[in-house]
């Protein structure tokens, strides 16, 4: 079973982030550019909230906001829940299900973000190490 860490450096990608300060609108942009569901609000390096497709959905469109004159601060996700890169995919998986979040940041004791995984990246994990594991059961029982 691999940890966050392995994940995260089998495919090494930079968590996009934006400031708290910018509008929900540019952050909408920045996630529609890259064609993902979540973002990382950050100042001078430290993780200050999370902003995602569900806080936009809940906090700007059903109380009838303005995506371009809200700051992403206003509506952001500020207590994080984060995974440490020792944790495994398992692990994770669990814990996004139990807390009803598809986006876990990895923050290394320092508090340092490592990077960040969605629910889709621990599935398609959990899919593979099941395919092996199917396979090497099929070649147990053909030997």
């Amino acid at each position: 079973m691999k940890t966050l860490k392995q994940l995260l450096d089998a495919n090494p990608r930079d968590p996009l982030s934006v400031s708290p300060d910018d509008s929900v609108f540019s952050a909408l942009e920045l996630m529609a550019k890259h064609d993902i569901g979540a973002v990382l609000a950050m100042r001078d390096g430290k993780l200050e909230g999370i902003f995602s497709e569900r806080d936009y959905a809940r906090k700007i469109i059903l109380l009838g906001k303005s995506s371009k004159e809200t700051m992403v601060r206003e509506i952001m996700t500020e207590k994080v829940l984060y995974a440490r890169p020792d944790q495994t995919s398992n692990e994770a998986m669990a814990m996004m299900t139990e807390k009803h979040i598809r986006h876990l940041p990895v923050l290394d004791e320092n508090q340092k973000v490592l990077g960040m995984i969605s629910i889709g990246d621990v599935v398609k994990e959990t899919i593979s190490e099941q395919a092996f594991l199917i396979q090497q059961l099929e070649q147990y029982i053909a030997s």
